[in-house]
């Protein structure tokens, strides 16, 4: 190895270095450069000039990293000679980058990749990658965006090193974003291939628009199939279908002519098939795949080949998305420590006393706190998330008091007594540190849909989650929290507690619930009634927003964890990736629902900010590793009968902060996971829904639907869900807001953490696959049946159970469950069961409880003949555990 090349070896590249100089400075001086496919566009801004740069490497101390983002092309980065090498420069705040220039010196890279991340070590992107580099000066049209772009060397072009005289990253241009169409160009084409495997498997069947279909090659390499599209086009993505024979190193290539030169805009040694969604940039008539090492010992072989292109902006166009500056619209409030505390407070104040009442209302509120501590009161009503904007809870830190009171809706005959917490839904707090003044308690007294989720409760010597008085309360969640004292329940019905930390628990009524969490009381059912879980089995956290250093937003998406307790932040950073937010669509209530499912066909993820969005279409989640996620209680409403949300039966889609609030016209499904007869394995990277809410009516619309949530995927993760038939507002009816069910699993190996089902006119829920595991349910029996004969399940069995578990599973396991009936119509109905289940070793339920609310209504047993009739001479009925 030598440290230094000969002397006159570097005399062959004065001539290049003049060569660069002259060629350098016009790139710099053009006024425009022009895109694959022939579109002008006003040179992009140089973003790399003058930014902190390191490498791994540095052939002597005077040719550091610095020297390639100098602007001085007569300076130089070199590294030791050895592979594999890098360097990358921090731009200081994620950006779109639109075009990356290398400067060679005369040694030079044959095989590397430009690279961008968000995070100075990884995970790395890679936007360009070539194995065939000459080196000279090079001009790359890239399409990607990160704070962090890397050029990373895996085999040098000559004996020496790598060296650069200029490493230069260029974003943003003034053409305005050109839209990617969802149109597929390949579909109906010409298309050859180098060979077919048989009769049966021709080319034409990869460009069909047929899934069933497949060009499949010879068993060697290399193979090929071409696509010819008629005209030159410009392609923005490429989809592959791959059959279980797929490739491993290939290329996707474009040319104008059918026999080439071919230009690769795509290359991978590291294909590892099924799925693949590739964002290229290259442009030419005939689109070809290029295999050139198998993935087995089998042939090629491909469902489709799908072709996208630009269309000059006649379908949707996706606006970029700023990272540091993203519009959130008018109803998000982003307050930093330098607004001023009168001003923060009266706009808090101004928020909470619209939304004290308003529960069935349209409006809608995120309040956004930037890391760095405040002194601030949050009164927290309807439709409205406060939430920090920290990696940990304790990057923003709040003296005073994040909030629900019961102190608005009457409780009881006495119209004075407004205690009742019994209807406080829909608000959460996240991600925040809270230190209330010294010796002050907290209040948290809610229902449903009101998530206390990865909070830090500091120095308050307890947390009350009722009124403090003689109030009713009725359900909540802590999730991924840490109370630092005491937590006590006080008249709260139920509540479930999951990876949490608390000082100490006080309190139970009917069904108290604790997976995964330390300081909480021992095990004992009834009586007091705790379900203790030790262990959360598997589980991802709820991905959020937050803010970095240099002031740009990511969500960040925390890792799965498996057989865990305690939060996943509280002794150490939690594990997870982030996604800058210019990989997002920030969508409005405003939003085409058109632009929105081209952004997620385009591989973008989605932030809905708060509002209603009235749907006429379905928003169509097809990619892996999608995540949704909705900020201050964004309502999609179906206005047309179709579903809200689909998501196909692909690994890691998140679901996360959504209000389904049913339309007029009935909608089989509101919300699918998977279609019909999915049968994929996505135990290692799970689709999970957080903090997903369905309504069906009690608004000012009608709303109604068959089924509220149906989960045909297997290993879903349901991370509190309340999926609610409105018993109270308007639109409200036996007749009028009609829902046959709430949940129904068809997958296997679902989970569901803090599952809340009411009112719906049959199985509440529904259990179709095996291997399925809920810990803590509550329901409420529909309020509204007029008689006996109106409500009822056949076979002789009056009503309907309110879980249903199928008959035909044969493993299911379900950790504190609880069923109420108020039969307010019909105070005479009677239901037999609240639980329905096979009577076989492998379906066991434990801690189960029946309540006959006030003594209005009559369930007969627990669950099958087991338990007990609940009613007005006992309305409580327990079962330790079942069978």
């Amino acid at each position: 190895m030598h440290s230094s090349r000969p002397a006159g070896a570097r005399s062959p590249a004065l001539l290049r270095r003049w060569l660069i100089l002259v060629s350098a400075a016009f790139l710099i001086t053009t006024a425009l450069v022009i895109a694959p496919g022939g579109r002008a566009q006003a040179a992009a801004t140089l973003l790399s000039q003058g930014k902190p740069v390191t490498s791994s490497s540095t052939e002597n101390g005077g040719t550091p990293a610095a020297a390639a983002v100098d602007g001085n092309t007569a300076t130089r980065w070199s590294s030791a000679a050895s592979d594999p090498q890098w360097i990358q420069v921090d731009l200081g705040s994620t950006s779109a980058i639109s075009q990356v220039v290398l400067n060679w010196e005369a040694a030079y890279g044959k095989s590397f990749q430009v690279q961008v991340s968000d995070n100075a070590g990884g995970p790395w992107n890679s936007i360009y990658t070539t194995t065939t580099g000459t080196g000279g000066n090079q001009t790359l049209n890239v399409t990607g965006s990160g704070r962090y772009v890397r050029m990373n060397g895996t085999q040098r072009g000559t004996g020496y090193d790598y060296s650069l005289w200029e490493f230069q990253v260029y974003g943003g241009t003034d053409g305005g974003p050109t839209a990617c169409g969802t149109a597929n160009a390949a579909q109906g084409k010409t298309a050859t291939a180098s060979s077919v495997e048989n009769g049966g498997t021709p080319a034409s069947a990869a460009v069909d628009g047929n899934p069933g279909t497949r060009w499949s090659s010879a068993a060697s390499d290399p193979q090929w199939i071409q696509v010819d599209l008629g005209s030159t086009q410009s392609v923005c993505q490429v989809g592959l279908s791959w059959e279980a024979a797929y490739g491993k190193s290939f290329q996707v290539q474009v040319s104008d002519n059918a026999g080439g030169p071919w230009n690769s805009i795509y290359t991978t040694t590291t294909g590892t098939g099924g799925n693949q969604t590739l964002d290229v940039t290259g442009s030419g008539r005939y689109l070809r795949v290029n295999g050139t090492q198998r993935g087995t010992g089998y042939g090629y072989s491909l469902w489709e080949l799908v072709v996208h292109t630009t269309d000059g902006g006649t379908g949707p166009v996706i606006p970029p998305t700023d990272p540091t500056n993203p519009d959130f619209g008018p109803n998000v409030d982003v307050f930093t420590p330098s607004t001023p505390q009168a001003q923060l407070q009266a706009r808090l104040d101004q928020v909470a006393a619209q939304q004290h009442t308003n529960q069935f209302g349209d409006q809608r509120n995120a309040l956004l706190f930037k890391p760095g501590t405040y002194t601030a009161d949050v009164n927290l009503g309807f439709n409205t998330q406060v939430a920090g904007l920290g990696l940990s809870p304790d990057d923003v830190n709040l003296n005073g008091h994040v909030r629900v009171e019961a102190d608005w809706l009457q409780q009881g005959d006495n119209p004075n007594n407004k205690q009742n917490a019994t209807q406080n839904f829909w608000r959460s707090a996240e991600n925040l540190a809270v230190t209330p003044p010294a010796g002050q308690i907290e209040r948290w007294a809610v229902a449903q849909a009101a998530p206390y989720r990865r909070m830090h409760l500091k120095g308050a010597p307890e947390i009350q989650l009722w009124s403090g008085g003689d109030g009713w309360a009725s359900g909540g969640l802590f999730a991924d929290t840490k109370i630092d004292n005491r937590v006590v329940s006080g008249s709260q019905q139920q509540w479930v507690s999951r990876n949490s930390e608390f000082g100490s628990w006080a309190g139970s009524v009917w069904n108290m619930v604790f997976v995964g969490t330390t300081g909480a009381p021992p095990q004992n059912f009834p009586n007091p009634s705790h379900t203790v879980v030790g262990t959360t089995p598997v589980i991802r956290e709820k991905p959020f927003l937050y803010v970095d250093n240099a002031g740009s937003y990511s969500v960040f998406v925390p890792a799965l964890r498996q057989n865990s307790s305690g939060t996943s932040w509280s002794h150490g950073p939690a594990a997870g990736s982030s996604i800058s937010l210019s990989q997002f669509l920030v969508a409005k209530p405003s939003t085409p629902i058109a632009t929105i499912n081209a952004a997620l066909d385009q591989g973008k993820h989605l932030l809905f900010t708060p509002g209603i969005y009235h749907l006429t279409d379905t928003i169509r989640v097809t990619k892996p590793n999608t995540v949704v996620l909705g900020i201050g209680m964004a309502t999609l409403t179906p206005d047309n009968g179709k579903a809200a949300i689909t998501v196909a039966d692909v690994d890691g889609v998140k679901l996360g902060g959504l209000l389904i609030d049913a339309g007029p016209v009935n909608s089989p499904v509101l919300v699918e996971i998977g279609p019909a007869g999915s049968n994929a394995d996505h135990s290692a990277n799970p689709t999970s829904l957080h903090d997903v809410f369905v309504r069906i009516g009690g608004g000012a619309h009608l709303g109604k639907a068959t089924v509220s949530l149906q989960v045909n995927s297997n290993n879903v993760i349901g991370d509190h869900m309340w999926l609610w038939r409105a018993d109270h507002g308007d639109q409200v009816g036996w007749n009028v807001n009609t829902a046959a069910n709430g949940l129904v699993v068809n997958g296997a190996n679902v989970t569901m953490y803090g599952l809340f089902v009411e009112h719906y006119q049959q199985y509440e829920v529904l259990w179709n696959g095996n291997g399925g595991k809920t810990y803590f349910f509550q329901n409420e029996f529909p309020y509204d049946p007029p008689d006996q004969a109106s409500w009822t399940s056949g076979g002789g069995t009056r009503g309907w159970a309110a879980y249903k578990v199928a008959n035909n599973v044969t493993s299911h396991e379900a950790w504190g469950v609880g069923s109420y009936s108020f039969f307010q119509v019909n105070p005479a109905l009677v239901v037999d069961r609240s639980f329905e289940v096979p009577d076989t070793p492998g379906v066991k339920f434990h801690d189960l409880v029946s309540v006959s609310l006030g003594g209005v209504g009559t369930i007969a047993n627990v669950i099958n003949n087991t338990g007990g009739t609940a009613n007005a001479a006992t309305q409580q009925r327990y079962v330790v555990s079942y069978p």
